[in-house]
């Protein structure tokens, strides 16, 4: 049964991280390793270049290091088709092993320019990246939608997610680029931009270089992608959903519009927010009523819809696929466990890691699964070392997942955070964060860092936030926010902040404010408010970069209503 109305909305807006580093992409030379080319090109306005053909892989698939005799040499263990070597440190320890290409392809080039039209076209697909492959190129193994606007469905196999042109105008947008190979992709040319207004093409921006351990200065993140408006920090009222709607999921589609599915007690209406029209409207049902579900963009395009509880507050194991072409959801594989306030993540691979939760018992879960959107089935995987949800899944650069925070069946929140590993199957204890913490949000930024923030602590409601390095593979303090909360959504925007907004204070009750987090500070900073308090409701980037929030609670009521933060 259900014990709790309220629970953190985990919003995988981060997704798009990768891709909104910016347009281009460096090459990498011959016979070193693609370190440069990590991120795929994106896709872009009428006239705007699309990106480029990924790099080769330059993941290092190292020996661990060990104790070694100074100036001795070893072979890596790397795939087939590339090479690598370690060499002993002074201090007797094998540094980790980088394997690379022999001929380590370059980044490609833009794409074509398209007419000038006033409004520009909606943005084209977005190019590879190595930890997205819904945003881009997986590793050959599928073909891949297009993320955010392109008309086509992605490429073959071995090209790996190429670009459509654009969804929304009848002139030519630029073609989108393809994915990147297995590890890594490398991003496209800038292309030109189109001024609408003036019918004149500029010169777009490259893209930042990003390295391959994930790092980044935080002087070199852009201050604004060019696809995407620049935001004025307030927040604007759009169209109604049909319903009214509290704890239910929001896509974005391939098409650039939002799935909106269930919540409430469980229901089983969904629909699809237009951006262009600024309106919501009906589209095929679930074929099971559901609310705290997790909703997840596969690569092929479909929306796996999984789990949560029945409109009698049981758990459920059934999963079903939403058909953005057909409007239709359609039943798939079962997962092992009923679940549900437990975590969904895309892995690189394609597969989707399920994670924690309560089952139909009311008990907190240590076991996961991993659902095959090819086999269309759920298989057990390695549990973690602890029964928890309420907790977050973050998809980290290098492909692990950190799982961090939650609570048991005790309730007393976890400082505790362990990290899965999609190669080996196995989740391994990852350090401890500063503070324990539940309902909190993490989001994966720019220079692979991972946010922490707010949550519900043994003490009460927090305003802390922290930061997880994986390269370190440590926890650390940043500034707090200006308010505590719980229950509130975290929102990666493309100039590198994150956008914090609502959840529930301290003995305030459900909150109107935001704030953003600026990761160069380190520091919280208000900006507007939204015109309805809301806790666990859902916020989606979308393609313009604004922000779309729906529903959630607010003075005791499922809203209806829906804003955007522009």
């Amino acid at each position: 049964m259900v014990h709790m109305v309220t629970r953190l909305c985990v919003v995988l807006s981060c997704l798009l991280v990768a891709s909104l580093a910016g347009c281009g992409g460096g090459s990498s030379a011959t016979g070193s390793p693609d370190a440069s080319a990590v991120t795929g090109g994106n896709g872009g306005l009428a006239g705007n270049g699309g990106g480029g053909t990924g790099g080769q892989s330059a993941t290092a698939t190292s020996a661990a290091p060990g104790v070694c005799v100074p100036g001795a040499a070893i072979a890596c263990a790397c795939v087939t088709g590339q090479i690598g070597a370690q060499t002993c440190t002074t201090s007797g320890t094998f540094a980790p092993c980088v394997c690379s290409s022999p001929t380590a392809d370059a980044g490609g080039g833009g794409g074509a320019d398209g007419a000038a039209t006033s409004p520009p076209d909606a943005p084209a697909a977005t190019g590879g990246s190595d930890a997205r492959p819904a945003m881009g190129g997986v590793d050959g193994s599928s073909d891949v939608p297009m993320a955010t606007g392109g008309t086509e469905i992605g490429g073959t196999a071995s090209s790996a997610g190429t670009g459509g042109s654009s969804a929304t105008s009848s002139s030519s947008g630029g073609v989108g680029g393809s994915g990147g190979t297995t590890g890594a992709g490398g991003g496209g040319g800038g292309g030109h931009v189109v001024d609408a207004a003036a019918d004149q093409n500029v010169d777009a921006p490259a893209v930042l270089d990003v390295p391959s351990d994930a790092s980044l200065a935080a002087d070199a993140l852009p201050d604004v992608h060019p696809d995407v408006a620049v935001l004025q920090g307030v927040f604007v009222s759009t169209g109604s959903m049909t319903v009214g709607r509290i704890n239910h999921t929001a896509t974005l589609l391939p098409s650039g519009k939002v799935l909106i599915a269930g919540g409430g007690v469980g229901q089983a209406s969904a629909e699809l927010y237009d951006p262009a029209a600024g309106t919501s409207t009906a589209t095929g049902s679930m074929t099971v009523a559901r609310a705290s579900q997790t909703a997840t963009l596969l690569p092929n395009g479909a929306v796996l819809i999984a789990g949560g509880y029945d409109s009698s507050g049981h758990a459920l194991a059934s999963a079903e696929l939403y058909d953005p072409v057909a409007g239709t959801f359609t039943a798939t594989g079962s997962m092992t466990v009923a679940r549900y306030y437990y975590t969904a993540t895309l892995l690189p691979g394609g597969a989707v890691l399920i994670a924690g939760g309560y089952d139909s018992s009311g008990h907190a879960l240590a076991s996961a699964e991993l659902y095959d959107p090819v086999a269309g089935t759920f298989t057990a995987t390695g549990s973690m070392a602890a029964a928890r949800q309420y907790h977050t899944a973050t998809l980290l650069g290098n492909g692990n997942v950190l799982i961090a925070g939650g609570h048991n069946d005790n309730v007393a929140a976890f400082a505790s955070a362990e990290l899965y590993d999609p190669a080996a199957g196995t989740f391994t204890a990852a350090g401890t964060m500063t503070v324990a913490r539940q309902y909190h949000a993490t989001t994966l930024l720019f220079n692979g860092k991972v946010l922490i923030a707010g949550g519900l602590g043994d003490s009460g409601v927090l305003a802390s936030a922290e930061l997880y390095d994986p390269v370190a593979g440590t926890f650390t303090a940043t500034g707090s926010m200006a308010a505590a909360r719980y229950g509130h959504t975290a929102t990666l925007l493309p100039n590198g902040t994150v956008l914090i907004a609502g959840g529930e204070g301290n003995n305030v009750g459900y909150l109107a404010s935001a704030e953003t987090y600026d990761p160069m500070a380190g520091t919280f900073a208000a900006t507007g408010s939204m015109a309805a308090a809301r806790c666990c409701h859902a916020a989606t980037l979308l393609p313009n970069g604004m922000v779309l929030i729906t529903g959630g609670g607010g003075g005791g009521n499922a809203l209806a209503s829906a804003e955007l933060y522009e």
